[in-house]
């Protein structure tokens, strides 16, 4: 393949390839000449964007969680429901039936030990995350649907449970063990006054996350 002479395009190039490497073969077991190879680019195309293979994985993750945060957004503005609960419930479960958003997820898993990682992800669902549905939080109380008095907090809890303590990948459980503690998570929600994990929605996740063949056999 001839180095493509629009930088964007190229980097897009190199960032699918990598992500078809690193859930293929695994990040750790992807060299730069793998991608190199597989690009059929010079090794100074490839260098000329991205100094190295961890460089490439920082932006593969970064585009997912842009177009991640994108797709939430899209979701707030655009879908309609007789209350505030149900409109979470809907783009929850949208969320969940979006392949792209847990494609990577086998990837995620190389980078549990990195403490950076690790912290980044957690600011990340805090700040971006959590902030977006706290706004609907508020909603659903103004509106009756949710009650509670920390919509913020209850945002944040929300968000942290279900992107890192669900996630069967960061912790390498089975498939019972993440649908107990999805169960778990809808319990919990309905105690702090909001209803909106959706059996549905446990159904769905799981769905997902066997699609992706994440569980581990015990």
């Amino acid at each position: 393949m001839a180095r493509n002479k629009y930088p964007e395009q190229t980097i897009e190039q190199i960032l699918n390839i990598s992500t078809a490497l690193f859930i293929e073969n695994g990040y750790e077991k992807t060299t730069i000449q793998d991608i190199i190879d597989k690009l059929k680019m010079s090794k100074g195309a490839i260098y000329h964007h991205f100094k190295s293979k961890e460089e490439i994985l920082d932006a593969v993750i970064n585009r997912r969680s842009n177009y991640a945060r994108e797709m939430l957004a899209q979701l707030v503005q655009n879908t309609k429901a007789e209350n505030t609960k149900e409109k979470i419930k809907k783009i929850l479960y949208q969320i969940a039936t979006d392949t792209e958003i847990h494609s990577i997820d086998i990837i995620l898993c190389s980078q549990i030990k990195n403490p950076q990682f690790v912290v980044a992800g957690l600011q990340g669902t805090v700040n971006d995350d959590a902030s977006v549905i706290s706004k609907l939080f508020e909603e659903g109380v103004l509106d009756g649907s949710i009650e509670t008095d920390y919509p913020t907090e209850c945002a944040e809890i929300f968000m942290l449970l279900l992107n890192i303590w669900i996630n069967p990948v960061l912790f390498h459980r089975d498939l019972s063990e993440t649908e107990k503690r999805l169960k778990a998570l809808q319990q919990i929600m309905k105690q702090l006054g909001m209803d909106i994990v959706s059996d549905e929605l446990i159904n769905k996740v799981i769905s997902s996350y066997r699609d992706i063949n994440v569980f581990q056999n015990k």
